[in-house]
Formats: structure tokens, sequence, C-alpha cells
């Protein structure tokens, strides 16, 4: 079936409507906060505090940094290794982020940051931090629906990504009060099973039209395993950068760092094994070895131990290369889940276990590991769960888990629902996956007739007149 792929009127309408929307809203509620205000000063004197360096800027820059790569430039990559669909995967990828960092910015500042006194949204570096986590939720999500949808899709489903993320964070970190530093269930549970429903809501039957498509070549699992790289040198970063300073960010980055370590031999290990002459599959590689990461999100901050953190990475990757290979293929054929980057495998998965040993690990904490003030500090036993014990603390964090799947299903039922309108201008089945629907893309063949007829010649790179005369002096 032939669809109207042309997007000249909707996606500009989406993108200024919604710009215009974020600039008035941010003037009426975003204010910089004690810390990024011009009288500093005057709160140093009053704090008696004696040097700039303990302004949280200096604490929390070089994590900001490292995550803000992974989002725009760790994600985007991940996702080239389709051989038809790199514009996409990285330029829709900036689009998303670009956009929800503003939009989380309003919503998580509604619900954490909100100054009643003069009604004002504060926001410093931290909120930085958290914005893009919030957009990482919604990238995961992406993930499953990469190359099936078009960018007015990807913008609908991060307004309401957003929206969906920063009411699940508040229930399970606010109301719950779950520790959760690393997001193993706050980001990667909620993204990976809201992309998950979507994608089943939109499932294509027709699909294999698109076969051909789906399919990486060797450059593009070159650049996706730079995205790999940067994720995996960069996830300590991403599970420590709202931490606790002091002993809890020193602990989760050295947590991390184990477990990524373990998940890279484990995979290696499992893909070969799974391989008839054990050679190695390179979406195997690209993928689950960042599993590790996931899986130590939430217990990142704890006391788990080093060959704790090193046990986790390695069972997060055994069961994410196992599903790869296993379920991968039976979620498309028999549950209908057609998940192009098999996040259910990097995320929902290793999520969940995240969530699970981060229960297990807190109610199994005792002062005696922790000392009375790094119990009381470590899991925030303070005001209203001062009296809060370790045992109840693992009820409450496993609660976390259960609420985190079920606003990732019921908010990817409704969502899909909206985008299963045929107004949305989604490319047709034998398109998916396919740049040259949305993108001028120039023919490295010489042929410059897109998928939809017209011609490219008109778009190539301007060059200086004499080069294209030297064969004819």
């Amino acid at each position: 079936m032939t669809k109207n792929t042309n997007i000249r009127i909707s996606l500009p309408a989406v993108c200024f409507v919604w710009q215009i929307a974020m600039i008035i809203l941010f003037g009426i509620f975003i204010r910089y906060d004690e810390e990024s205000d011009a009288n500093w000063v005057k709160h140093m004197e009053e704090k008696n505090i004696s040097s700039h360096i303990e302004n949280d800027f200096y604490y929390r820059y070089s994590s900001f940094q490292d995550v803000h790569v992974m989002i725009f430039v760790g994600f985007g990559f991940l996702m080239t290794f389709l051989k038809r669909y790199h514009f996409g995967a990285v330029g829709f990828n900036f689009l998303i982020a670009a956009f929800g960092i503003q939009w989380a910015l309003l919503m998580q500042g509604w619900f954490h940051y909100f100054d009643t006194e003069d009604w004002k949204i504060k926001i410093g570096i931290e909120n930085l931090i958290n914005a893009d986590f919030c957009v990482a939720g919604c990238l995961i999500a992406y993930g499953a629906l990469l190359g099936k949808v078009s960018p007015v899709q990807t913008m609908v489903l991060t307004l309401f990504g957003v929206t969906l993320f920063a009411v699940d964070e508040y229930i399970i970190l606010e109301l719950l009060h779950v520790r959760d530093a690393g997001g193993s269930m706050v980001i990667h549970t909620f993204g990976a099973y809201y992309g998950l429903t979507i994608s089943r809501v939109l499932y294509r039957p027709n699909l294999f039209q698109s076969k051909r498509l789906q399919q990486s070549v060797y450059h593009s699992d070159v650049f996706a395993m730079i995205g790999t790289l940067f994720l995996w040198m960069f996830w300590p970063s991403f599970n420590s950068a709202i931490a606790d300073h002091g002993d809890g960010q020193h602990r989760a980055v050295i947590n991390t760092y184990l477990a990524l370590a373990a998940s890279v031999l484990s995979t290696f290990a499992i893909s070969s094994l799974l391989q008839k002459h054990g050679k190695l599959d390179m979406i195997h590689i690209q993928n689950a070895t960042l599993a590790g990461g996931v899986a130590m999100g939430t217990a990142s901050e704890f006391m788990i131990t080093p060959y704790g953190s090193l046990i986790v990475g390695f069972c997060a990757g055994i069961i994410s290369t196992f599903g790869y290979w296993f379920l991968t293929p039976f979620m498309e054929k028999t549950l209908k889940i057609q998940d192009t980057c098999g996040i259910h495998n990097l995320h929902a998965m290793p999520g969940v276990l995240g969530g699970v040993v981060g229960a297990i690990t807190a109610a199994a904490a005792s002062e005696s590991v922790y000392g009375r003030e790094g119990l009381i500090n470590t899991f925030d036993f303070k005001e209203a769960t001062a009296k809060r014990t370790a045992n109840v603390q693992g009820g409450y964090q496993a609660a976390g888990i259960f609420v985190a799947i079920a606003f990732g299903i019921v908010g990817g039922a409704l969502v899909g629902g909206i985008l299963k309108l045929p107004i949305w201008a989604d490319p047709a089945d034998a398109n998916c996956f396919e740049d040259e629907v949305y993108w001028e893309f120039p023919d490295d063949e010489g042929d410059h007739t897109s998928v939809n007829g017209h011609s490219n010649a008109n778009h190539v790179r301007s060059m200086p007149p004499e080069l294209f005369d030297q064969s004819n002096p």
C-alpha cells in the first residue's frame, strides 16, 4: 500500500508550534536556581560558603557532559547498524533529544523543583542531567520503532514519553522513596516497555516487504560500534551522575565499571558458543556488552561489593545475549512485537534484573556494613522515611519495578493508539528502514532517483566548477 510521506507541512508545524510553546512556558516558569543565579555571591555569604568550588556545577558538570555525549552520540550511533538508515538513526535521535530535554525540564520541574513561594521552577546543572535521563527513556523506546515511524511520530512519542516518565519517576522516587540512581527501573524498564508496547500496537504484518533493508553491512556495524564504545566508556558517569557526593558517587562509578567489564566477557563467550563455528555476532557485541551498565543502575551506589558487581555484569551479559538469539525471533513471530534494536534484550530484561538486584541488596543492608550514618545517607532514611528499615526498603524497591512496567505498558498502549491514526505520514511497509523516505539522499552510485521517484541531482554538494571540468580542459 502506498502512503503519503510528505511532511513538508506537518513537521515544520509541529517543530515551530511546540518550540514556541517551550519559549512561552520557559518564560512563565523557568528561572535559574541559587547556584546559577547572579546572586550566588550573596548566597555564599548567607550560607557561609568560602569557595566557588562548592557550587554544584563543579561536582556535576563533568558527569553531565559524559551523559550528554551518551544521549546525542552514543544512542545515535548505536542505532546506525541498519544499512540504509544512518540519517534517520542519528538525525531523529538528535530531534527527539533536543525537544525532549526542554519538555523534561518543565515536566520534572513541576514535579520536583516547583517553588510554591514564587510559582517558578529553579534549574541548575542537576536538572540538566535529569532531563537527559528523561530523554534516554524516549530514545530507548525509539529503538524498538527505528525505521518504522515518521519524524512527526517521534515528536509525539517524545511529548507523551516525557510526560509519562515524569509521573512514573515522581511515584517511584518521591512517593515510594525508591533509590534508583542509574535508572534501571525509572529509565530502562519504563523506556523499554513503553517502546515495546507501542511497537506491538503498530505491528506491521507485511514488514517482510522491507526485509532487505533490515540488515547491516560492514561499515554500518562499525558506525554502531562507535556508539557502543561511547556508551560503554561513559556509563559509569550515567549511573553516578546524581548519586550523593562522596562515597555514594565514588562507589557507583566502581560498581558500574566492573559490571560493564564482566558483561563484555560473558557476551563474547555466549556469542561464540551460540554459533556453529564459534564466530562472533556483531549484534551481540554492540548491545549485550552494555547490559552490565543497565543492570547495575539501581544498586550502583549500594554496598554490593566489587565481586558482586562482577556477578551482576556477568549475568546481564548472558541474559542479554541469549535474548538476542532466542527471544527476539520469538517475540516477532509469536507476540507480534517487532523490536528493531532489540531493546527488550538490552534494556527491559537487564533493567528488571537491576531492579531485583537493587531490592535484594537494599533488603540485606545492615549497620554492620554501612554504619548508621552510611545507612541513613545511602537510602535517605530521613524525615518521612526516618523509621523505615532495610527490609521495608527492599519491598519498596521491588514495588518500583512493577510501577515502571505498568507505566510503560499502559502508557505505550495509549500512545500507540494515537500513533496508529492514519495522519502521521509514516512509511509504507516496503519503505521502512530507508533514509530516502524522509531525507534528501545523494546516491553514491550516481543514480539520483529516490524511492519516491524524485530527482536528487540538484542536491549534490556545492563544488567549484573547475572540478567538474577537469576531464574536459
